[in-house]
């Protein structure tokens, strides 16, 4: 039996996703640890939970300001020098939360560790752009995306024990490690693929050739476009709803279950692996629509619907009884959300050429971290006011049905954009 045309053209596409997706794991183990620590380093540094807001807050200001500038610099220098430049700020400034000791060198920390942050998205979902067809770019996509859910299970996996043995502070510095030694294994390894010797000529035409514009296409010509404003409210709505997962989930776990740092490993654990599953099945999902004959545009709206109704149930994770049904709940949320992410991300090469595309994914998390600024100040007033999570998982519970309804006001039709 012959093997199938797609295994014939070669896998060396899959490889850059490889990178990609250990990117982006320790892009968010990076940014996890602190999540991990914070009901024990509360109690040892003496912040309340508006302080703690400030210092969440940091990182999304920060890393809102780096997207500010972080798509524009990927497109211009490319993604190799793009890509290394952002991970080489996060290195370093990961280690230097080792010498934070209280709310306001913490916070600083953050920052840097947030203008760092910033260039990973753009970054790698140009370079999927770059390497993949598009019937393939939603599944490139929620490979890599799901980094972002390993992450979040090392975090709890690797910190507890790392802190309890040597300290919080050697948590910071492994990952800081991890961090360098991508960026040894990037800058010798990425081309473009008309640049890679190692792609075949098959594998090259199956990707596809798109010229390379002679100047990067600013975000006032690309704010002309509807498709553009598409992508800016979709992260606008929902990405606040994953940084409280994120920041927020060890918190309230503490406080609700009574659970120690040890204790929080298994059920952030399963919550995140749950989310890896769900990131894969999107991007799965939406590929076999669009193989099957659907449109572009009907595979991610279908995808997104059923993601935002995985979501809906976790209205109820406030008051569950039991801590494996918030689990549950919780878990069924982020599969939604991050299945749901992965089709939002690949709205920007479905609509946009590929020498913009990096601009605007950065214009997208721009407006997801202010969304997640402001919702980290408001859970920060409510949690000292009332003690209480209900109107937050109510607000994560609907966010997801509003964007879609927004996103398809917005591009009923997912309409390539042509850019002169």
């Amino acid at each position: 039996m012959s093997s199938s045309p797609v295994a014939q053209v070669g896998r060396y596409r899959w490889r850059v996703c490889m990178m990609l997706l250990l990117a982006t794991t320790i892009n968010y183990t990076d940014r996890q640890v602190l999540g991990v620590l914070a009901p024990f380093l509360q109690q040892q540094i003496g912040w309340n939970e508006l302080q703690y807001s400030y210092i969440v807050t940091a990182f999304q200001t920060a890393y809102a300001i780096g997207l500010l500038g972080a798509g524009a610099i990927i497109d211009k220098f490319g993604t190799r020098i793009g890509y290394a430049l952002s991970i080489g700020v996060w290195s370093i400034a990961a280690a230097g939360h080792a010498l934070a000791t209280g709310v306001m060198s913490f916070a600083v920390a953050r920052f840097a560790l947030g203008l760092g942050e910033a260039g990973n998205f753009p970054a790698a979902i140009k370079a999927v752009a770059e390497w993949f067809p598009q019937r393939e770019r939603a599944l490139a996509a929620g490979i890599f995306n799901s980094g972002s859910n390993i992450g979040a299970l090392v975090a709890p996996m690797m910190v507890p024990v790392v802190a309890t043995r040597w300290g919080w502070q050697a948590a910071f510095l492994c990952t800081s490690a991890l961090s360098a030694l991508w960026l040894v294994m990037w800058l010798c390894t990425y081309r473009t693929p008309d640049e890679q010797p190692k792609l075949s000529t098959a594998e090259r035409a199956y990707i596809g050739h798109e010229p390379s514009a002679v100047a990067r296409v600013p975000w006032s010509q690309l704010l002309r476009h509807r498709q553009a404003w598409t992508l800016v409210a979709a992260k606008f709505i929902t990405d606040p709803i994953w940084w409280f997962f994120l920041f927020w989930l060890p918190k309230f776990l503490h406080a609700r279950y009574g659970l120690s740092l040890l204790e929080l490993g298994l059920p952030l654990v399963a919550i995140f692996l749950l989310a890896d599953l769900g990131s894969i099945a999107g991007g799965w999902l939406a590929g076999r629509f669009i193989r099957r004959g659907w449109s572009a545009n009907r595979a991610r709206k279908a995808t997104m619907l059923i993601c935002a109704l995985l979501i809906m149930p976790v209205l109820f994770a406030a008051r569950a009884n039991h801590l494996w049904l918030a689990v549950a709940l919780i878990g069924m949320a982020t599969a939604g959300h991050q299945g749901w992410s992965a089709n939002v991300y690949t709205l920007a090469s479905d609509m946009f050429p590929r020498h913009a595309v990096a601009s605007v994914v950065g214009m997208g998390g721009f407006a997801g971290a202010v969304g997640g600024m402001l919702i980290s100040t408001v859970i920060g007033l409510l949690l000292q006011a009332t003690g209480s999570y209900v109107p937050v998982f109510m607000l994560a519970g609907s966010a997801y049905l509003i964007a879609l309804v927004v996103v398809h006001a917005l591009a009923p039709r997912l309409q390539p954009v042509v850019l002169r």
